[in-house]
């Protein structure tokens, strides 16, 4: 089994939110963490090998551009008690789709864990690092966070999130 480094300033999180007056829009690089897994020719993963992996992401590193909806959102995740998003890769299946893998994990916010299952593509690119992307809704209640209201703004509580991974042997 191969490890594989994250590569922070090639791996990013969107964050795409929907308030009663705009969108909100967060991008940021910085993503963390490891891989294990084994790639088999043709960029297939061997899933004998039982992959394994974890992501981070330091909340400081949330950003939409508004200052004051950035500050109440740390507020709301109580970003000094919890700094880190944190998801580790607990299953991995094929789809029989090509280079889509359906992905089982947890992913840990504001000290909650909570199970997801979507799919992903996976790219090998080189014989060195591999390529991952996925999308999926998370609905922040989940987590036992209430939606942030600013003066009349309000945030629904879904949010979709976009990931690209980039992990280097």
């Amino acid at each position: 089994m191969s490890r594989y480094r994250i590569v922070p300033e090639r791996s990013w999180v969107e964050i795409h939110a929907q308030s009663s007056l705009h969108a909100i829009h967060v991008r940021t690089d910085g993503l963390e963490g490891d891989l294990d897994l084994e790639v088999l020719g043709g960029g297939q993963i061997d899933l004998t090998s039982k992959p394994r992996g974890q992501l981070s992401l330091r909340v400081e590193r949330l950003s939409s551009g508004n200052p004051l909806e950035d500050r109440e959102l740390r507020r709301r995740i109580d970003a000094r008690r919890h700094p880190r998003i944190v998801g580790e890769l607990t299953g991995l299946q094929e789809t029989g789709t090509g280079d889509r893998y359906r992905v089982r994990g947890d992913v840990t916010f504001r000290g909650v864990t909570r199970t997801y299952e979507d799919e992903m593509s996976f790219a090998t690119p080189d014989d060195r690092s591999i390529e991952l992307e996925g999308e999926a809704t998370f609905d922040i209640r989940d987590f036992g966070m209430d939606p942030p209201r600013i003066l009349m703004l309000k945030v629904e509580p879904e949010v979709r999130v976009a990931a690209h991974v980039v992990a280097e042997r």
